[in-house]
């Protein structure tokens, strides 16, 4: 019964697509390719591409442990590897809501914050509106995101795009495009942060005078075979938790 609803649905999306309307996806609906590292392994990703679509793949694109610029770079690749191999498929994107310009080749899951310090890397809603034109003016049109993705950031691919697909979404009701609405506020100086021009051009401060900008990711140095990623059926014992205890930085 799963497998017939996840037909549908599939069948569904492609119906969509094909008719050329822009989906907006928030990570339950997810078509990636499993080629750990790819995402920065330059000439594999349009190959990997290629392979796909030859598969039978409707769709190829990118999800999940990467930021919004290094998955459109990405797509990039991925086009112009389907472009080279003349071949076609619909192109979908749905990355993180973090900034990770400091990962290794396995995404933010090698940064020291993962997973439940990432916070100060979240992306803003300005972000993603900017996230979505890019994608859009690239030839994406399943467009979304996955870890980090807040409704607000939903909805600013959704009011980014409006032009585009005829309407609002409805919780647009209750606010101003591009903080318009703040042209109300008491103080003049916030008053004058009521346009596009502003938002688009700041450049946040984290507020932590110590913390560094970027970080290094870990890794370890291990690789696919090391025993440190064999898994197991039993919970890590106390001794295999303090000989990894022992390996770790600050």
């Amino acid at each position: 019964q799963i497998q017939k609803i996840a037909t549908k649905a599939k069948e569904g999306l492609l119906e969509r697509l094909d008719a050329g309307e822009i989906v907006i996806g928030d990570g339950g609906f997810v078509f990636a390719l499993e080629k750990r590292g790819y995402v920065k392994a330059g000439p594999w990703t349009p190959e990997a591409t290629v392979e796909h679509p030859e598969a039978g793949a409707s769709i190829v694109g990118v999800n999940c442990h990467f930021d919004p610029d290094i998955s459109l770079e990405t797509v990039k690749l991925m086009k112009e590897g389907l472009q080279a191999a003349k071949l076609k498929a619909h192109l979908m994107s749905q990355p993180l809501a973090f900034h990770t310009p400091d990962c290794g080749k396995q995404g933010f899951i090698d940064l020291p914050e993962f997973p439940f310090g990432l916070e100060p890397r979240i992306v803003t809603r300005w972000d993603i509106q900017k996230y979505a034109r890019k994608a859009y003016d690239l030839g994406i049109r399943y467009i979304g995101g996955c870890c980090g993705f807040e409704p607000y950031h939903i909805r600013a691919i959704a009011e980014e795009l409006a032009p585009e697909r005829g309407f609002l979404p409805e919780a647009s009701e209750k606010h101003g495009s591009w903080g318009n609405s703040l042209s109300m506020h008491t103080k003049p100086w916030v008053r004058a942060r009521a346009r596009k021009e502003y938002w688009e051009n700041l450049k946040p401060a984290s507020g932590r005078p110590y913390c560094p900008s970027m970080s290094k990711p870990d890794g370890w140095g291990v690789t696919k075979g090391a025993r440190e990623l064999m898994q197991q059926r039993e919970a890590t014992s106390e001794q295999q938790l303090k000989e990894l205890f022992q390996k770790q930085k600050f």
